[in-house]
């Protein structure tokens, strides 16, 4: 069973066209958690029209933002293998298919995309390019390299990762739960572009294409991620 977790706020001008690419890949065994932040606007509504019944949506009582958020949706996740998926993006048709054939080896698969526009136009051909991404554990302590939708694993990383550190601030959801797979499992990155990363100017986050935070903020963060590794390893 796919679980495919989405964290929704005021997403309404592209969340249709990305769940109709992603239920278009699932079975009616599947479900998509969609877990809303407090749209105001009509997100849900379209979620609605699309009359799915693997649709689930639950809104979000804790903590606000993209994070907890997510951590709600990921609490509700039933299936033993979650994709993460944000609101305003577009999956590729195949990537389903290859994602599921490298988690029968794999603990958790991270793929490459390519970047969009708010009109659908490629506008860079690798987010790994754009990035200067690089693989493994100590490469993304220095600098993290991937996205929370180019991630999708096993219920074993869910399990391992929950409850997330109570500091979202310092913790993202993204980072977390690579850190915990590369820590405690396997990992393997995919050149394969699998996703087509919509960036629009109203994204929740930068996508790490800009600097927004200080050297000294960066120490902490890190540290703090590696206080909570070491507790899950101790605990």
């Amino acid at each position: 069973m796919i679980s495919v977790c989405i964290a929704t706020y005021n997403g309404e001008k592209f969340i249709r066209q990305q769940l109709q690419s992603i239920i278009s890949q699932l079975s009616s065994d599947d479900e998509v958690i969609v877990s809303d932040d407090g749209s105001t606007d009509r997100t849900l509504q379209i979620v609605e029209e699309l009359r799915s019944s693997i649709i689930k949506i639950i809104h979000n009582k804790g903590d606000h933002g993209y994070t907890p958020n997510f951590e709600n949706a990921l609490r509700h996740a039933k299936g033993d293998y979650i994709f993460l998926s944000d609101q305003d993006d577009v999956w590729a048709d195949n990537k389903v298919e290859v994602t599921l054939e490298h988690l029968k080896k794999y603990s958790m698969v991270i793929a490459d995309a390519d970047i969009i526009d708010a009109e659908g136009n490629v506008i860079a051909e690798s987010y790994f390019r754009q990035r200067r991404a690089h693989s493994g554990l100590i490469n993304n302590l220095i600098r993290f390299s991937y996205l929370g939708c180019m991630l999708a694993f096993r219920r074993e990383v869910l399990e391992k990762a929950l409850p997330f550190p109570p500091d979202h601030r310092q913790c993202t959801h993204d980072n977390w739960l690579a850190l915990v797979a590369m820590t405690f499992y396997s990992c393997t990155v995919l050149p394969d572009k699998l996703l087509h990363y919509r960036r629009h100017g109203a994204n929740a986050s930068k996508g790490g294409l800009e600097k927004t935070t200080t050297m000294a903020f960066k120490i902490r963060y890190r540290i703090y991620l590696m206080k909570w590794l070491a507790k899950i390893i101790n605990r």
